[in-house]
């Protein structure tokens, strides 16, 4: 502090700036399943199986088929901007994977104890290493932190443990059970989204899953499973495309026969699992006119829309992204769900209890 009682500005240390930068990113337990599943998808997986104790604050592990790390990425794999989908800046233009930025384990490493097993289908056998602040870490003090050989899988498996051990304020301010259900949800989105690709989820220490879903499901098939069957038989197919915004989309759209206490809106862009009010807004008023007052749809939307007109970098979490002729698409997609739906809903079903007098 100076004679004039202001403090001097002084820069950071490196721990300091990745954990606050890891507080960003790794938000919930949530934010940080959704960070290891796209992981997964972009490693080639057929199967996820997740598995949490008390909502995944205590313990968090996802095991994947895909193709694996190899041992000599290791070393860095937990560094922050260390990542194999982006070389140039100027890449971000083209980004057809669901990560980039080399940052989600990075961030889970400097608020859990993080450790890694994995094997490619090169390896003789899989690999385990342990991690703490985006460094190797060895697994009890005095022992080396180099990767140990062991016997596994080909594929990954990510264990964190105690997540925000670093962070105790946000830590007490977390209920076990309500991260239990943020974390179900990411699953069951990217379980309907992901076509080919079998998710589990399970509480540690119980012996059937909370979710499971088969690689050979289509989507009404894991929207019925996951869901309930009266959303999976009211749903209709539609999609929407324009050359000139360079987008195409599709979705299932429940019918007026269906009529939920919730809005429920998946909506993916680009394979990305993302939040829109603008097409959320847009989608309620088409059922304004169909649905009773107090009734809500379900929608699955995916839009994939041209990579040089989106900008995914826009947000920590990557919950929400960027694109040109966003108001033009969304009315595009609004129109085509509406036509589709007035087609199917000239006659609805009303269902009422028989009365029978003896």
């Amino acid at each position: 502090m100076d004679d004039d009682g202001n403090k001097r500005i002084c820069k950071l240390d490196d721990v300091v700036i990745n954990r606050i930068a890891a507080g960003e990113v790794v938000q919930r337990p949530c934010n940080a399943i959704k960070e290891l599943i796209e992981n997964s998808i972009d490693a080639g997986s057929d199967s996820i199986s997740v598995s949490v104790d008390d909502g995944g604050l205590k313990t968090l592990q996802i095991t994947d088929t895909g193709h694996g790390i190899r041992k000599e990425d290791l070393s860095i794999v937990c560094e922050r901007f260390t990542t194999s989908k982006l070389r140039t800046f100027s890449d971000l233009q083209s980004i057809n994977t669901h990560g980039f930025r080399g940052e989600a384990l990075a961030s889970i490493s400097h608020v859990s104890y993080v450790t890694i097993q994995t094997k490619t289908a090169n390896d003789k056998c899989a690999w385990i290493a342990h991690y703490r602040d985006g460094i190797l870490h060895p697994k009890k003090p005095g022992m080396p932190s180099d990767p140990k050989p062991c016997a596994g899988n080909v594929g990954t498996t990510i264990t964190a443990e105690d997540l925000f051990y670093n962070m105790a304020t946000r830590k007490r301010a977390m209920n076990g059970r309500d991260e239990f259900n943020r974390i179900a949800h990411v699953i069951t989105c990217y379980a309907v989204h992901n076509t080919g690709v079998a998710f589990s989820l399970k509480k540690v220490g119980d012996n059937m899953p909370k979710i499971r879903t088969s690689s050979k499901a289509t989507k009404v098939d894991s929207i019925s499973n996951l869901f309930g069957p009266a959303v999976g038989k009211e749903l209709i197919e539609f999609s929407c495309d324009d050359k000139s915004f360079g987008f195409t989309s599709s979705g299932l759209l429940s019918n007026a026969n269906y009529s939920g206490k919730s809005f429920r809106f998946l909506l993916f862009i680009n394979n990305r699992l993302v939040e829109s009010n603008a097409a959320k807004k847009a989608l309620e008023a088409v059922y304004s006119s169909v649905l009773p007052k107090n009734s809500y749809p379900f929608v699955y939307l995916s839009i994939h829309i041209d990579p040089q007109n989106i900008d995914v970098n826009v947000h920590p979490t990557k919950n929400e992204v960027h694109f040109l002729h966003e108001d033009a698409i969304i009315a595009g997609i609004q129109a085509k769900a509406q036509q589709t739906l007035y087609k199917c809903s000239t006659s609805r079903n009303y269902y009422t209890q028989a009365r029978f007098v003896f």
